[in-house]
């Protein structure tokens, strides 16, 4: 019994786990808003209270002190009060009435007035107008009320208020602030082991989940082990397999050098012979140079090294002269800054040049295929048909190829090699149209020199 229970214990711990994260954030607004509610609610309440308890002290000790003044002056008379005032105006006693109150109509009216000492006053004056039933005269009788201790308390809480606003606003925004970071603490510290694992190499051993609590931030910190796990097995697979990849072709590569040094060495060759080993003897040589540049790419190790740029544009136009197929009326020529020296190794920068040289040879039938040495590029020019706006776009895509690849061979990748090799030296790879105003494409090779 106890194992049928446990699977369903367990989800149903698991999913609370889960709601921590987003049952604190609700948690926090709803007290938050609580307990902004409750203390306006009791300063409310306490400022009405305080008010209104003034209100009526003030107008209470006003008429006690008027009884006691009114009694101490004539004991015999009988004393009025202060707080309300009536008055009666017949028809021809109009012009008696105040020019305050002379044109209200009847009803309920506040007037505002200044006393004979300077003393402002407020009152409520209720105006009615009948006729005497015996005679039909006419008469006005107004009948006030100072409200002048009401209407100042009615200011106060007025100003009460918009400071209770005000100061409720910044405490809204002191806890707000407060609880903010309370409930990001754990995304930001999972943020900083992020960062501490990207500059400490063996932080990985540590998973980041056991930083955190079963939430969903702790299941943040899981699913990025995981993936984090799968991109060191990846890596680790790639690293072995271009290893593997690298020791099984310089083996071959090895005994294919050897091999033609042997034949080379050979008394009895006749100049086709010669020609045929030596054009095996540059097919191995820029197998090694391809099989170097991969292995340092796919290490992401930037290799130094003292390449002439000319001599290898030199070796690299003279194996296209060789194997160029019959019948391709094809000039190739260098011209500029022979003494370009590049911090790579010569085989990163026979692979680089070569793709560029490589292109314009293949997509080019007649004229010529220019290479020009600047002071700190390589510019390879031809003549052939050029490219569209989309090719010029999309040319650096791995396996992509333009509409001039269409009768042509390869698996579009040398000019993505090109630009993994840019990323990789800092260097900078621009393909577009001419700008001398000929036909033919422009494929520039900036060095960080």
């Amino acid at each position: 019994m106890q194992a049928n229970l446990s699977g369903p214990i367990d989800r149903v711990v698991a999913g609370a786990n889960r709601r921590r994260l987003r049952t604190r954030i609700v948690l926090s607004f709803l007290l938050l808003s609580v307990l902004l509610t409750v203390l306006f609610a009791s300063a409310t309440l306490y400022i009405r209270d305080r008010l209104e308890r003034e209100v009526v002290e003030k107008t209470m000790r006003r008429e006690l002190n008027s009884l006691v003044r009114q009694i101490e002056l004539n004991p015999d008379r009988s004393p009025t009060f202060t707080l309300y005032d009536a008055a009666t105006f017949g028809e021809g006693k109009t012009q008696d009435i105040s020019p305050l109150y002379r044109d209200l109509g009847p009803g309920v009216h506040e007037v505002r007035e200044v006393a004979e000492d300077g003393t402002p006053h407020v009152w409520k004056a209720a105006v009615g107008k009948g006729r005497v039933s015996s005679t039909g005269k006419g008469f006005t009788t107004i009948v006030r009320l100072d409200v002048t201790d009401a209407s100042d308390t009615t200011e106060k809480l007025r100003r009460w208020l918009i400071a209770s606003v005000f100061g409720f606003t910044a405490l809204a925004l002191v806890l707000s602030v407060w609880s903010a970071s309370r409930i990001m603490r754990p995304l930001l510290e999972l943020l900083k082991l992020i960062r501490e694992r990207g500059r400490t190499e063996n932080s990985h051993e540590t998973p980041l989940a056991q930083h955190f609590a079963d939430d969903e931030v702790g299941e943040l910190a899981a699913a990025l082990d995981a993936y984090s796990e799968r991109m060191r097995s990846t890596a680790k697979r790639e690293r072995e397999l271009n290893a593997d990849v690298s020791h099984e072709l310089r083996t071959p590569l090895a005994v294919i050098r050897s091999t033609v040094e042997l034949m080379m060495d050979s008394s009895d060759l006749t100049p086709k012979m010669l020609e045929r080993i030596q054009r095996i003897q540059r097919a191995q040589e820029s197998g090694a140079a391809i099989t170097e540049t991969l292995l340092n790419l796919s290490r992401e190790e930037r290799v130094s090294g003292n390449a002439s740029v000319a001599r290898i544009v030199e070796q690299l136009l003279e194996a296209h002269r060789l194997q160029m197929r019959r019948g391709k009326q094809l000039d190739l020529c260098m011209e500029g800054n022979t003494a370009l020296v590049v911090d790579a190794p010569d085989a990163t920068v026979n692979v680089a040049v070569g793709n560029l040289i490589a292109n314009a040879v293949k997509y080019t039938e007649s004229g010529t295929v220019t290479v020009r040495i600047n002071q700190d590029s390589v510019d390879v020019l031809d003549t052939g048909p050029g490219l569209s706006e989309a090719d010029a776009q999309r040319l650096t895509e791995r396996g992509y190829r333009g509409d001039a690849a269409t009768n042509t061979k390869g698996g579009g990748i040398g000019l993505s090699i090109v630009t993994r090799i840019c990323e990789l030296y800092g260097w900078d790879v621009q393909i577009g149209n001419r700008r001398d105003g000929q036909q033919g494409t422009r494929a520039s090779l900036l060095f960080k020199t």
